[in-house]
């Protein structure tokens, strides 16, 4: 997988060119191979490219397996046109298949990374935990939340700053939403603002002693409600073991 992200174009030129030589080196096998073994051997190299999840590649070995099939394994033979219903929807088949699994592929590795990241966020908390238990001075801790609210959001920079954020900061709620002049906003959908900071609220019984000062100048960052839910029970984190050294 790393020589793909490595190498997409050439990847991609090899899922075109692969199905049709397939096709062609069936085609001197014409007489053996009957169209539905050569079909079914054709399915296998283009789910095979489909399965990385390059979706490129993927309809390309689509286009590439059902264009081969048609031209060298269907008769009339060497020619796009095809005479007997059967080879047609198997040609077909072809394409959807890979269509298909190509797109089962992309879900497949969406759901892994959003597992992976959940796993790190999970990490980050306890981490910071085990942190606090044993020990560490407050600093330690905060510049451990720092780090790990920087690489659960994927912001420039964050830092803790006493006191109650001004007017002149966006807000992250513990309900997800994000305040700025008096307007609330979904930081799923539009981001966390990039002309100001946006303050994390760290609450000690109720008030309000300080907050993460996040900056995310230079790129548009949206936020997901797992993403919220971490960094507030992060700044929790640095709240608990505040009334504890109260």
């Amino acid at each position: 997988m790393a020589w793909i992200e490595r190498n997409r174009g050439v990847f991609r030129l090899l899922a075109t060119l692969l199905p049709i030589g397939a096709a062609a080196m069936m085609f001197g096998l014409r007489d053996l191979i009957t169209p539905t073994a050569a079909a079914l051997v054709l399915v296998l190299l283009v789910v095979g490219t489909a399965a990385t999840g390059d979706r490129v590649a993927g309809i390309l070995s689509c286009l590439a397996g059902a264009a081969g099939f048609d031209f060298f394994l269907t008769t009339p033979y060497l020619d796009f046109h095809v005479e007997n219903r059967g080879d047609l929807e198997l040609a077909v088949l072809l394409l959807l298949v890979g269509l298909a699994v190509s797109e089962l592929a992309l879900w497949g590795g969406r759901q892994r990374s959003a597992a992976s990241a959940r796993a790190g966020y999970l990490d980050g908390i306890r981490d910071t935990a085990d942190l606090a238990a044993g020990g560490a001075s407050q600093q330690e801790t905060i510049d451990a939340i720092s780090r790990h609210i920087l690489r659960t959001l994927g912001v420039e920079q964050v830092r803790f700053v006493e006191g109650v954020p001004g007017a002149e900061v966006a807000v992250l709620g513990r309900d997800g939403m994000l305040t700025a002049d008096g307007i609330v906003l979904d930081p799923k959908r539009d981001g966390l603002p990039t002309d100001r900071f946006t303050a994390v609220p760290v609450v000690r019984h109720g008030q309000v002693f300080g907050y993460f000062q996040v900056s995310a100048a230079a790129t548009l960052v949206r936020v997901k409600p797992e993403q919220v839910d971490v960094v507030v029970l992060l700044a929790d984190q640095l709240a608990a073991r505040a009334s504890l050294t109260a």
